[in-house]
């Protein structure tokens, strides 16, 4: 496609004012599928590939804290399955030790639940799409990362720490009706 000040008889070339309303058409379109999702009911739910419930019950019973860890990773993780967070965080969540985070995060990875990208000196914790997704499944072949960061509060500066807001995550039993 070709844009250009005057239009002719190209069918590949377009003017300047058309393409203009293409692209505030497509943006329109792009806000409203953004604003469906937000109010979509499937919005929190994600998807798990049955054949792998057996390695998951093999990761719960060789270390629960590596299961815990994976947990809190798929329900934190965004649409490309990708979550940023300290092992700070993580030793805070799980009031556990560095070296217990570290010998579970090496699990999770040397076993193929998550992969490990590294922004900075920031950790990008990838869970495995074949184990668990976060959308339709068409987005994890893109290597974009819209990550959800996760921060700790003790590895802020004073002055930030008065600017935020501590959530712990919880577990929530649910009671059988």
């Amino acid at each position: 496609m070709r844009v250009q000040k005057n239009g002719n008889l190209d069918p590949n070339s377009i003017t300047f004012e058309e393409r203009q309303k293409q692209i505030e058409q497509e943006e329109r379109m792009e806000k409203e599928d953004w604003e469906k999702s937000k109010k979509s009911p499937f919005k929190n739910f994600v998807q798990m590939n049955k054949d792998y419930y057996k390695a998951e019950d093999w990761l719960m019973a060789k270390s629960p804290i590596a299961y815990r860890i994976f947990k809190f990773l798929i329900n934190n993780m965004d649409g490309y399955n990708a979550v940023v967070c300290s092992q700070t965080v993580l030793q805070e969540q799980f009031d556990v030790s560095r070296v217990t985070v570290s010998r579970a995060i090496k699990l999770l990875k040397e076993k193929k639940y998550i992969d490990i990208f590294k922004s900075g000196t920031s950790n990008v914790y990838a869970v495995n799409k074949q184990i668990a997704w976060n959308s339709w499944g068409s987005n994890y072949r893109y290597a974009k990362f819209e990550a959800n960061i996760i921060l700790s509060e003790s590895e802020q500066e004073e002055s930030v720490k008065a600017k935020i807001r501590t959530v712990k995550h919880k577990e929530i039993i649910l009671d059988e009706e």
